[in-house]
């Protein structure tokens, strides 16, 4: 490991779990870090396309965020994940000020990059990390491009769409290309996304869940041609936690070709019950139906042991309002990701009144 590798590497754990005994796994933890000098989100901030595909480094956190559930030429079920996280280590005012004396680093900005390759009976997951240069990693606008490495997802246009996603990694690989006629949705109220009940906690989120999704998938050197659908999200803030909650439970579900649904809970540390809860009904012609909390009622109803850790890895959905009665289980119960910053994240199945697939991410736990 070379002096860069190792600096970066101390600094990124330090900016993870600061000086306390992490009680819970880490993504929670540190997105629910704040500093009053970064950015704030507030409500009313139009989201513009293409403009907010792009980076924005005033603030803390930042993420391009794929799921896709795909089948392979047999009819097997696989998923993936390709995440690209942007950290602010200082507040940009703070970079200018000091940049004579971090020649090593150029930038504040660091980017980290999670991979993943989920079947019925395996789970592959990578990571790597750069600070922020055009040869290293970075986001660019025109065309877009998002890459760390030879980890990539590259348009030929400002726009998301369409484009290739390339990633290569020890066991498996995967080489993708994405589409979408669909228009962006907006979470929340027209892209403020709360996160707290009293609403002190935001983020700009916006999604699209109706990505057309082909190509090849290799795992164990064994190339697969797969098709199927994927969902990006895009979610920007300074602060995505209240100290008082320890992580989430989020859900992607496609209920069908033209419907899909976004659920989370954040949850509280102490008693470990829901905080916060948001749903939204999103349709393939840009409509959507934001739900309120009392229209929800999500509960766990099977745990998986992972590493002496409790995973609920089986859930029931009800939505009365919608009819929406379901039951969403992991394809693979055993899809922690195993990282520097660990959650549980990993393909699910959903029966009950609509039947499909999508998408669990589990932090705190």
């Amino acid at each position: 490991m070379n002096l860069f590798s190792k600096l970066f590497l101390l600094t990124l754990l330090l900016t993870i779990v600061g000086c306390e005994e992490q009680k819970s796994d880490g993504l929670g933890n540190w997105l629910g870090e704040s500093d009053t000098d970064y950015a704030k989100v507030l409500a009313g901030k139009a989201i513009e396309y293409p403009k907010d595909h792009g980076a924005h480094p005033d603030f803390r956190h930042e993420w391009w965020y794929l799921t896709a559930n795909l089948i392979d030429e047999n009819g097997d079920a696989l998923g993936i994940q390709w995440t690209q996280f942007r950290v602010a280590i200082e507040p940009e005012a703070t970079q200018q000020e000091d940049i004579a004396s971090l020649e090593i680093w150029h930038s504040q900005q660091l980017y980290m990059a999670h991979s993943a390759v989920t079947t019925d009976e395996i789970h592959y997951a990578d990571e790597k990390w750069s600070r922020d240069n055009p040869m290293l990693a970075g986001v660019d606008n025109d065309p877009f491009r998002v890459f760390l490495d030879d980890w990539q997802w590259r348009s030929s246009t400002t726009d998301m769409f369409p484009a290739t996603l390339d990633v290569t990694s020890k066991g498996f690989s995967y080489s993708l290309t994405l589409n979408s006629a669909a228009p962006y949705q907006k979470q929340g109220e027209e892209g403020y996304s709360e996160k707290s009940a009293d609403g002190s906690v935001a983020s700009y989120y916006y999604s699209q869940p109706f990505i057309s999704v082909q190509g090849e998938v290799t795992i164990d050197g064994k190339s697969h041609q797969v098709k199927g659908q994927g969902w990006i999200d895009r979610e920007w803030s300074s602060q995505f936690l209240l100290d008082s909650q320890q992580g989430w439970d989020w859900f992607a579900l496609r209920l069908d070709a033209k419907t899909s649904l976004v659920v989370f809970q954040l949850r509280d540390s102490k008693s470990g019950d829901a905080s916060y809860s948001h749903a939204r009904l999103m349709y393939s012609n840009g409509e959507s139906t934001t739900l309120t909390e009392s229209e929800i009622s999500l509960t766990a109803t099977e745990q998986t042991s992972i590493e002496g850790r409790p995973y609920p890895t089986k859930w029931q959905l009800k939505i009365p309002s919608q009819q929406i009665d379901l039951n969403i289980l992991a394809l693979n119960p055993n899809a922690k990701m195993p990282l520097t910053i660990p959650y549980w994240e990993g393909p699910v199945t959903i029966t009950g009144s609509h039947s499909g697939n999508g998408y669990m991410e589990l932090t705190g736990y």
